[in-house]
This record gives structure tokens, sequence and C-alpha cells, in this order.
């Protein structure tokens, strides 16, 4: 049948029609950039929630629903619950050694925020001698921290700008744990007087815990928990145990996945599956050795682990238990399945789809929430989509 419409009304319509897509565009920007994966066992969507944060690093959910994101740069922002970007940065932060590696690194509520109003933030600080991961705790006022406490300073402070760590992660009993790296001096890993190369334990006002692992040892830091750590940059609460997880990461192959436990050595650089990265050749005396713990799970080649968490929500069901790690250079998310201790199955999701991935957190709403690393950041949820057939 022959159209009896005048072609200018054809081009007007569909003119119309691409203003109208455009302002769709415009007033639902996250409908467009939602994105649709499938895994061995549940469908989901990747909704970008938030643009345009600054290598954004950590990230945490305020009670009324709003969140706090740590920009590497040295900002810290508030986003609302719809992923609304305020444009007024939180003041009130310490100088910021916005250098190599270091900057503004993680942020953590107190387990009982709710009724203290503590934070606290991990950055690096410089001080005598160069740069170190320092924390804070403080509260937010606003737009502002106020009674803002340093209650960790690594020492000694050193040039290299880069392995900072750094997670923050309160166990069951209120202590507060500190991941740290090595700052590319590798022997420093292995010694008790050096707070370098290891994960640092504390209450939550900065005292040392008097069971601390090296608290009687003479010349050591009594705040150390562990040693023999290169760079650990993820940690979680098991949810069953109450133990803390962590990964670090390893030079050119060897990244872990450990158990921390009180004054285990951890093998770096005496022990380690990596190697040199210009040379290809053997780090340390090989990969064991007595007195020095096994990884749980070991990556080579490197995936550059960022960022974990334990899923223990009603949104994935199937994903309840498992271990999700993000990971910059193969940028990823890594499912792992585990019985017990043991790392029994692993699954690889979302390769290249969305870039670095900086950090995992699973929200109050039982769903997943990313934080990929890059000049214009996002924060990216996960969703599920029902299985086929269902209503």
């Amino acid at each position: 049948m022959r159209s009896n419409r005048h072609p200018l009304h054809a081009s007007l319509c569909r003119l119309a029609a691409g203003v109208l897509f455009l302002l769709t565009a415009a007033l639902f920007p996250l409908a467009a950039a939602a994105q649709v994966f499938s895994s061995e066992v549940q469908q989901f969507r990747a909704i970008t929630l938030t643009e345009n944060l600054e290598h954004p690093w950590g990230l945490a959910f305020l009670p009324d629903g709003r969140m706090l994101v740590s920009e590497r740069p040295g900002r810290l922002r508030l986003v609302g619950a719809d992923g609304r970007l305020d444009p007024q940065p939180v003041s009130g932060l310490p100088a910021i050694a916005a250098v190599g590696q270091g900057g503004l690194l993680d942020v953590a509520l107190h387990p009982d925020y709710a009724r203290n109003g503590w934070l606290y933030l991990s950055y690096a600080g410089e001080g005598p001698g160069g740069y170190g991961t320092e924390v804070l705790r403080a509260k937010l006022d606003g737009h502002a921290l106020r009674d803002v406490q340093v209650i960790f300073r690594m020492q000694p402070k050193s040039k290299p700008g880069h392995h900072f760590g750094s997670r923050l992660v309160f166990d069951r009993q209120g202590y507060l744990y500190i991941t740290l790296g090595d700052r590319g001096e590798m022997e420093r890993a292995q010694r008790i007087d050096d707070h370098a190369g290891s994960v640092i334990r504390l209450h939550d006002d900065g005292r040392v815990p008097a069971d601390n692992p090296f608290v009687d040892r003479p010349g050591a830091k009594p705040e150390k928990f562990t040693l023999g750590n290169r760079n650990v940059q993820g940690a979680a609460l098991h949810p069953q145990t109450g133990e803390v997880w962590a990964h670090e990461h390893g030079p050119q192959g060897g990244d872990e996945v450990n158990i921390l436990r009180a004054g285990v050595n951890y093998g770096w650089p005496v022990i380690t599956y990596g190697r040199n990265y210009v040379t290809g050749t053997r780090i340390g005396e090989g990969t064991a050795r007595p007195g020095m713990a096994q990884p749980l799970l070991q990556w080579t080649p490197s995936i550059a682990p960022s960022g974990m968490a334990f899923y223990t929500g009603e949104r994935f069901p199937r994903w309840r238990g498992n271990l999700f790690v993000g990971a910059l250079k193969f940028q990823m998310l890594v499912r792992l399945q585990l019985d017990g201790e043991r790392v029994v199955h692993e699954e690889r999701l979302l390769d290249g789809a969305l870039g670095r991935i900086r950090d995992v957190r699973q929200g109050p709403d039982g769903l997943l929430y990313l934080l990929t690393d890059s000049p214009r950041g996002r924060i990216v949820r996960l969703e599920p989509l029902p299985a086929a057939g269902a209503k």
C-alpha cells in the first residue's frame, strides 16, 4: 500500500524521534549504561551508577543510603543512593601525598558507626624520609570531617612511590586491620622492626592490642600482626569463621590469597611463585620453606588483584558464600567458589568489559558494587536477571 505521507512529514518524524532518544538518554543515563552478562550460574546486568570519579579507590555505605568514595588524588566524595555525585568534596582531610600509587586510599566505617560516627581513611602521608601509609579516624559533619585523629603512621617512611597497600577491615571483636605493602623495598617485609610488608592490628582508637604477636619482642613494631607480605590491596571478613582473608600482588605472577593469622610469615621475598620483572629469574629461595605459609591460591600470570568481598546476600542466591576479587591487569571480576579453606572453582567475569576493577563491595541491598580505576572512574552495580521463563 502506497504511503500518502509527505517527505517533509517523514523527515520531521525522524527528527522528533532522534530528539526524543537524546532527551531520554540524558534524563535516564543509567538505562543506556546497562550491560547484560552471563556467569555459569547466574545472568546479571552491570549498571553504571556514577561516572567521572578520578581514580576511585575505596567505597563505604552510609546508614542513610549514601556512599563515601575515596579518589586517589586526595578527595573524599559523597554519592547519593541514586548514584548522583555530590559536586562538593568533603573537607578537613590532612595533606595527602598523591605520589605514584599513593594518595587517598581506603575508607571504612566503624562497626558501631550508627552510634559513634567514626569513619576511617587510609592514605599516603609525607614525613621524615619520604612517604608511608597512614590511617585516621574522624566524624562526618555535613561536607566536613571533624574530630580528626591520626591513629597510625607507617615507619620508617621512604621515597618509592609504590606498594602502599592498603585496605581497612574490622573483625568481630572490633580490632582494625590495616594492610600495607613493602614500599618496593622487598627486604623490609621480613623485618620485625619495620612496618613495611605487613598487616597491622589495632584497637579502634589506635592502641596496640596486648595480645599482638610481636608485642613482647625486643625491637619489634608492636602494631605488626603478620610479616612477609608484598602489597596487600584486598581484604575481607569471612562470614562464617570471622577470620580476615586477604590477597596480595606478586611480581609477574604469584598473586596470593591468604588467611591472616597472628605472627604468620607469608614468605615475601624469601619464597614466592612470582619472578623478576626484567630478567624473569627466580626471586628468593623458591616457592616453599619451613615456617612460611603457603597461599590458599596463587595466580600466575598475575591478575593484579584489588578489592575483595564475600557475597552473603539474597539477591544472588547461587553466588552466596563465594569470594569476589577485582583485577586491574586483566580488567575482570573473579568469582571463587570455596569449600572451607579450599578454593574449588574459579570463574572469570566481565573480562575487559568495564576496565580496571579497583574495589568490590556488597551493598546493604544485597547487590555487588564495583569501582573502576581510571581518570573517569565509575561506580557499577551488578543486578540479577530473572531466570529464563521466570515471571
